[in-house]
């Protein structure tokens, strides 16, 4: 059986402001709706799933995250996920300038968790929190060629 990647559905505290982040970091966005009604409670299983929803796409077409905004049931608080905790943890970005990502985040109140990191002569990278608490990686590969 094929099988194909189609995204990764986040939930956000404020599309508009994750939507602003991704974008300014170089995604598009494919789309944007307002769902609701027995399909959607089916497919989530929530009662009276009603939600914004976004899908963003990176420049290269290959990845996509779908955003969601949930206006009913209200959206759980959570505390971001910690790298060692079972579950899905973090979206991933390669980037051509680490430097410049980092100063677009930055202008979203977006920093390093901890500071920028080297893996042998290959990569550096980092993880920030962005907007509602993703944890993201952003990594530049340092043998362009």
């Amino acid at each position: 059986m094929p099988i194909k990647f189609e995204n990764v559905g986040i939930a956000v505290r404020d599309i508009e402001e994750t939507i602003a982040f991704f974008t300014d970091l170089g995604l598009s966005v494919l789309g944007r709706d307002t769902v609701s009604g027995e399909w959607a409670d089916t497919a989530v299983g929530l009662d009276g799933n009603h939600a914004k929803i976004a899908v963003l796409q990176t420049p290269d077409g290959n990845g996509c995250i779908e955003l969601f905004e949930y206006i009913h049931p209200d959206a759980i608080e959570t505390n971001p996920t910690r790298p060692n905790e079972i579950g899905m943890h973090r979206v991933a970005f390669s980037v051509d300038n680490l430097d410049e990502a980092l100063a677009i985040a930055a202008r979203h109140g977006c920093h390093p968790v901890r500071g920028v990191a080297r893996y042998e002569n290959a990569y550096k990278f980092t993880y920030i929190h962005g907007p509602s608490g993703i944890l993201v990686m952003l990594a530049e590969a340092l043998n362009k060629g």
